[in-house]
């Protein structure tokens, strides 16, 4: 494990529902944002379905999430925020999919780009990744390499961009870690700006963040930290 030495004057976060960005790297894009980074946030679904309510109308779910996910893009100091507004479920690597996202890369020419390692499924037993998550993981990886890079996948998406890194949040095999703790706050505010999804109360949610952080930042000695899985991309 190592320490994560990373500047950019660009990068993107592609995941799948409104507040995974947050969960996942909300640390780190705050802290590229306020050293002057341009981060730019790409959310495939719109979180209509992310309610345990019966009786809830997609619609207003809908709208509620878009609001808090507005919010948290705010916190984070984020410089475009684009949603494909497609349902919660629907998540598929297609070629319509991997179209967009090379679109998006041509357009913001990212150093970086972050997003959820699809091969992570089971996690202590517990839980299983989301389908979202690992179709978007996979969608991500394939708009990046090779198609953004190549000229001939296409190429009415713009100019060919080659991206310099990846890291993979939610992974299985983490080898470096962000050091977060001059954002650690500002994560968790990003966080609780999803108050439609918190199943506790804001002191749990905040003790269970910087809980996690803490154990995350503690292989490379730092007080908070969030780990990733590295990928340096050759042309």
């Amino acid at each position: 494990m190592r320490a994560l030495n990373l500047r950019p004057t660009s990068a993107m976060a592609i995941y799948a529902h409104p507040d995974d960005a947050d969960v996942a790297a909300g640390g780190l894009l705050a802290q590229w944002a306020a050293d002057g980074c341009a981060v730019h946030l790409v959310v495939i679904c719109n979180g209509a379905k992310g309610s345990h309510a019966l009786t809830a109308e997609t619609g207003s779910v809908r709208d509620v999430r878009g609001a808090e996910l507005q919010l948290a893009a705010d916190l984070l100091g984020a410089t475009t925020l684009t949603s494909l507004d497609q349902p919660d479920g629907s998540v598929a690597n297609d070629e319509e999919l991997r179209a967009t996202l090379v679109g998006l890369i041509r357009e913001h020419k990212p150093q970086v780009v972050i997003g959820p390692d699809p091969t992570a499924t089971f996690f202590a037993g517990v839980y299983v990744n989301h389908r979202d998550h690992r179709e978007t993981g996979w969608a991500l990886l394939d708009a990046v390499a090779p198609a953004a890079a190549m000229p001939l996948y296409f190429p009415e998406m713009g100019e060919p961009h080659h991206v310099d890194q990846l890291l993979l949040s939610g992974t299985h095999e983490p080898d470096v870690v962000a050091d977060v703790s001059r954002t650690i706050d500002t994560k968790v505010k990003a966080i609780l700006a999803h108050s439609s999804q918190l199943a506790g109360d804001a002191d749990a949610i905040r003790e269970l963040v910087y809980g996690r952080a803490e154990q995350a930042g503690r292989p490379i000695g730092v007080q908070f930290g969030e780990a990733f899985r590295s990928v340096e991309l050759a042309f």
